[in-house]
């Protein structure tokens, strides 16, 4: 294989070749925020500064909470798969993403369905309008308007920021890190709205669309930059052509460490928080910041030891290829040779086979961050065979017919072919697979799922 992942071709020129700069446009959006407001008011949402300016309201009235209860109960929430790029390398259509990009980029609400008829059913979208028109004075009066002057400063002190400190350019290290492309002629929108009575800011970022709620007394825009830098370039990863994702898959499948899959499953967090938290912040700030990049640690690890060598890269304006794929992997193996087997890690990426609907739910709850989860609650060789397919940590819990689904998933992975087991004692067997995956057999009799859990511990 080339050293190159792929050569540069006219089709995926940067706007730097072109000479072009990316347009960045910071905004506000009334119709986002009251989209926001309203589903942050959902009983599914956890507590937060919108739920509670809302329930000491005078809004707090029956009308408006069967409004709220009307509007979570909506079907907005559709997505489609790009089934030629390697599994888990590009992100799936959101439904749920496109409608928030055009009520940000709208100009009333009227243009908002007119933009996404056919995303959801017309009578959905009708409801949505109807939803979002009847709490905009809400969100204004409990919301907007108190926290308007520091708001609204805010976003120009926030526009002065990118403009003075170039956004465009981390933008355009970015799609050369990553091999990438973007057409110059669409802008990167992006919009905050206030968020009140907060210690913490979030972020957001999808197809050329950046979302963020600032707490009102933020005054140092350095790690909100990083922060929406980071999320940027997930979308700079995504946007990465066809054939270097198939390139970049090839090379870690062809990679002869046990430790290239889990690497693999955590390149796309760990790049986005070496490149955001770490160079973004360091240019910033004149220097890396010292505290934690992210919060699961073993992103955080491994962006902080790929970090040098992402930055040599950036200093030499190379793309991804071959050797740092290869360097990439073995920084893994040789710093975190531990990490395959620790729970934390492996449950993160998942693909759980179990016919009890609670045992989602369960171990949801033992290991709270997920990047990847797919489910299945029927043991067969169909549902075997889709698991096989993903280089996810899989998990079959058998609770059922003990004997009989031993058998079938003895069947179906050539790795159990000696493998020798009691059908009716409870255990837990788990075996790296060929493609470098951990299975975790979990057979099931008397005891809670939750004891099993903490056995692999």
């Amino acid at each position: 294989m080339k050293n190159k992942l792929i050569s540069t071709i006219l089709l995926f020129l940067t706007p730097f070749l072109w000479g072009q700069k990316i347009d960045f446009n910071i905004k506000y959006s009334e119709p986002l925020a009251v989209f926001i407001f309203i589903q942050n008011l959902s009983e599914n949402y956890p507590e937060n500064v919108f739920k509670t300016e809302f329930e000491r309201s005078k809004y707090n009235t029956e009308e408006y909470k069967n409004l709220i209860s009307k509007f979570e109960k909506l079907a907005i929430d559709y997505s489609y798969q790009f089934e030629e790029f390697p599994y888990a390398s590009k992100t799936p259509m959101q439904s749920r993403d496109i409608l928030k990009k055009n009520l940000m980029e709208t100009k009333n609400l009227n243009d908002f369905k007119l933009r996404s008829i056919g995303i959801v059913p017309n009578n959905v979208l009708n409801y949505l309008t109807t939803y979002i028109t009847a709490f905009t004075p809400v969100y204004n009066e409990l919301i907007y308007q108190p926290n308007k002057q520091k708001f609204e400063k805010q976003l120009a002190e926030i526009t002065d920021y990118a403009n003075n400190h170039q956004l465009e350019n981390y933008f355009e290290t970015g799609l050369l890190f990553y091999n990438s492309s973007w057409d110059p002629s669409i802008p990167f929108e992006i919009a905050f709205y206030p968020f009140p009575n907060s210690e913490y800011f979030t972020a957001q970022a999808f197809y050329n669309n950046f979302i963020s709620a600032i707490q009102t007394n933020l005054k140092d825009y350095k790690d909100l930059f990083s922060v929406m830098l980071h999320e940027t370039y997930h979308i700079i990863y995504n946007e990465e052509p066809l054939e270097v994702k198939v390139q970049i898959d090839e090379t870690f499948k062809k990679n002869p460490s046990k430790y290239s899959n889990y690497a693999y499953l955590l390149m796309n967090e760990v790049l986005a928080t070496a490149l955001g938290n770490g160079y973004v912040y360091e240019t910033l700030n004149r220097k890396p910041d010292a505290n934690d990049w992210y919060f699961h640690k073993y992103i955080d690890l491994m962006a902080k030891k790929i970090y040098p060598l992402v930055k040599e890269y950036i200093i030499e304006k190379k793309s991804i290829d071959k050797n740092f794929v290869d360097q990439y992997i073995h920084l893994y193996e040789i710093n975190f040779p531990s990490w395959i087997n620790e729970p934390e890690n492996i449950m993160s990426y998942r693909y759980v086979i179990s016919e009890n609907k609670n045992d989602f739910t369960a171990i949801r709850r033992k290991f709270r961050y997920r990047s990847m989860e797919e489910n299945e609650t029927e043991i067969s060789p169909n549902s075997i065979e889709k698991m096989k397919k993903t280089p996810l940590t899989k998990i079959i819990i058998v609770s059922k017919n003990n004997p009989q689904k031993l058998s079938l998933i003895k069947s179906e992975f050539t790795e159990l072919k000696k493998w020798k087991y009691v059908s009716d004692k409870e255990f837990v067997h788990k075996i790296l697979l060929e493609d470098k995956s951990q299975l975790i057999i979990i057979n099931q009799k008397k005891s809670s799922l939750n004891k099993f859990l903490s056995t692999l511990e």
